[in-house]
């Protein structure tokens, strides 16, 4: 499969951010076209979708046959047998909602392990800081089938130890013993947290600001995703955001990151400048919802993503659900290269979805 997939290889051996325009659309248009063969080979309700669209090998990333990101729901969509299943992940959905189902073999779960390790990195630094993990401990319980937050939270600790919750199973309320022992622990000291942004708002900053309770943690990094919908229905805005979690906590450095779990890998980080990076081995293009064509910097429409990683199902290029803006290319001021964005909401009429968005006090 190596020798099919040169391209796709070759893309997912750079550095996260060391690839300029040109050189990102040879090798990742290269690697989304055999991708696309692949999964056509593979996936037989995948290769009608595209006969049904009239076929066709795409010529760069912008003409990679794109899937709705529902569809996850309608049907199961793989490239692999049900005997090289090694993990299935379940999106968070509200109550009655039928979730995606995302099958991974092991080739598929290492390069996202290996391409979230590079990105995780980048931001924080390849030292392992005491970590304090913004949710509850039955989230991760069961190791074979995931929900989008287990999977997250599991994915992420790998570049932390020191591991503790921060809430309670029961209840969600703070584990005030456990935080505190964490604490006194690692005062002063920078550490990294990770959590669902709309849990990290209510459960853990908000109760600290009602407790009155302070956390002395300066130069920590927070790492937090998973939709503003709830937040934005409070009136709490990015910049609020931060500037809770550096007077509560110390966290000097707030990344919030764009991703799905219908598309395993792709997680496009905030900078410190607030714009949203696409890695070397994922892209994102802006659609018009009118006639589907790509829009350019600044013009408003629906958020396409596209990624090298999807081995095990047909996932390298969908259509979400979310309205986006590009911002630049390969001109931040941060030095990354690649395309950045922002989020604007989601479409008219969309169902809730995302891990912090349909939180209920004992999903998981």
């Amino acid at each position: 499969m190596s020798e099919a997939m040169q391209a796709r290889d070759a893309v997912l051996a750079a550095p996260p951010f060391a690839l300029d325009a040109t050189e990102k659309g040879r090798l990742l248009g290269a690697a989304l076209a055999e991708l696309t063969a692949h999964h056509a080979g593979h996936c037989p309700p995948y290769a009608g979708i595209l006969a049904a669209q009239g076929g066709g090998s795409p010529i760069g990333i912008a003409d990679v046959p794109f899937l709705p990101v529902r569809l996850f729901k309608e049907l199961d969509l793989r490239s692999i047998p049900a005997d090289a299943v090694f993990k299935t992940l379940t999106s968070s959905g509200t109550t009655g909602q039928v979730p995606s189902r995302i099958y991974l073999d092991q080739a598929t779960a290492q390069a996202q392990t290996r391409a979230l390790a590079a990105i995780t990195t980048d931001f924080i630094g390849k030292d392992r800081r005491p970590m304090l993990i913004i949710d509850h401990p039955g989230v991760v319980r069961d190791r074979t089938s995931f929900s989008a937050r287990g999977a997250g939270i599991l994915g992420m600790m790998t570049y932390g130890r020191a591991h503790i919750y921060a809430l309670n199973d029961e209840d969600m309320g703070l584990n005030l013993p456990a935080i505190t022992e964490f604490a006194e622990k690692h005062a002063g000291k920078p550490i990294f947290a990770f959590g669902f942004t709309f849990m990290v708002w209510k459960y853990f900053l908000s109760a600290l600001e009602r407790a009155g309770i302070t956390l002395d943690f300066p130069g920590s990094v927070l790492i937090h995703s998973g939709g503003w919908k709830k937040l934005e229905d409070e009136a709490v805005s990015n910049e609020q955001f931060k500037s809770v979690a550096l007077e509560r906590a110390g966290f000097d450095h707030v990344h919030n990151f764009y991703g799905m779990v219908e598309q395993v890998g792709s997680v496009f980080m905030e900078c410190e400048h607030g714009r949203l990076h696409a890695p070397g081995y994922a892209d994102v293009i802006i659609r018009d919802p009118l006639d589907w064509k790509p829009l350019g910097m600044g013009q408003e429409g629906i958020i396409q993503v596209v990624s090298a990683i999807p081995l095990s199902y047909p996932g390298h290029s969908l259509l979400t659900e979310d309205r986006g803006v590009l911002t630049g290319e390969d001109d931040c001021p941060c030095g990354r290269m690649g395309k950045t964005f922002r989020v604007l909401g989601r479409i008219p009429a969309a169902e809730m979805r995302g891990c912090s968005d349909t939180h209920t006090a004992r999903a998981a």
